[in-house]
């Protein structure tokens, strides 16, 4: 998104990285300067008035069940989804071990809720960093996806909006 291809994700985290025998460094780390100039939106994004005007083609919930149902809302004003999003919450992109899940087992997962590889899907979460972690996913399934950054968060805090649950 800001402009630099080369990068990695850390698949499993910090447990598959000691898991796998590396080590962890503690104490004070100062990083030499780099040279990366970044510039922002070089990935697809929509805001609020593409979500509200129903743009966003297949718009995934990746929140928790529970918080997708409206059951609880730990951190916004209102609980609940936006109306026609469906719950694919992104703990299910993953293994027991943190670790993503096999494309094959990733596109059949997606598949099940109407979305392939050149479906338009826009994922969306609380805030936008599980969002990105689902985004990631469907890439590595070979489905490209579209971020809603403002997420529930921004949804939920405007109250002309309308909100689903259930």
């Amino acid at each position: 998104w800001a402009g630099h291809r080369d990068v990695r994700l850390l698949d499993g985290g910090l447990a598959a990285w000691t898991a796998a025998g590396h080590g962890v460094a503690t104490g004070d780390v100062v990083p030499e300067p780099g040279d990366v100039v970044l510039s922002a939106g070089h990935l697809p994004t929509v805001d609020l008035a593409d979500v509200a005007d129903g743009v966003a083609g297949v718009l995934l919930d990746v929140r928790a069940a529970e918080r997708y149902r409206g059951e609880t809302e730990p951190v916004d004003p209102v609980a609940g989804h936006v109306p026609g999003a469906l719950n694919a919450p992104t703990t299910g992109n993953v293994g027991p071990d943190g670790r993503f899940l096999d494309a094959a087992a990733l596109r059949e997962r997606y598949a099940a809720l109407g979305v392939a590889p050149g479906t338009p899907v826009t994922v969306y979460c609380g805030s936008g960093i599980n969002a990105a972690h689902a985004v990631a996913a469907l890439e590595h399934a070979g489905i490209a996806a579209t971020l809603f950054p403002g997420s529930w968060s921004q949804w939920s805090n405007h109250p002309e909006l309308p909100v689903a649950t259930g």
